[in-house]
């Protein structure tokens, strides 16, 4: 299981020009799942995502996570470009 992550101001999806998600301030998560990734896997990554500081503080340190922001992620699964 691999994810790529972009800090966003805000992310949408379209499948066929139809609106399928979209987010505010937070994570875009281009996620890669393979066949021998398993439920546990994908908590790990979920429990990382959600835990990275990547968030700016009061005083504009890089030390808030997204769940301390109460930011949202908009996860992009099997993507193709």
């Amino acid at each position: 299981m691999r994810a790529l992550l972009q800090r966003v101001r805000e992310a949408s999806v379209r499948v066929d020009g139809v609106l399928v998600g979209a987010i505010g301030q937070g994570f875009l998560v281009l996620l890669g799942v393979g066949h021998a990734d398993t439920d546990a896997d994908a908590a790990r990554l979920a429990d990382r995502v959600a835990g990275l500081r990547v968030f700016p503080d009061a005083a504009g340190k890089m030390n808030c996570s997204l769940l301390q922001t109460h930011r949202a992620a908009l996860v992009v699964s099997q993507f193709t470009l």
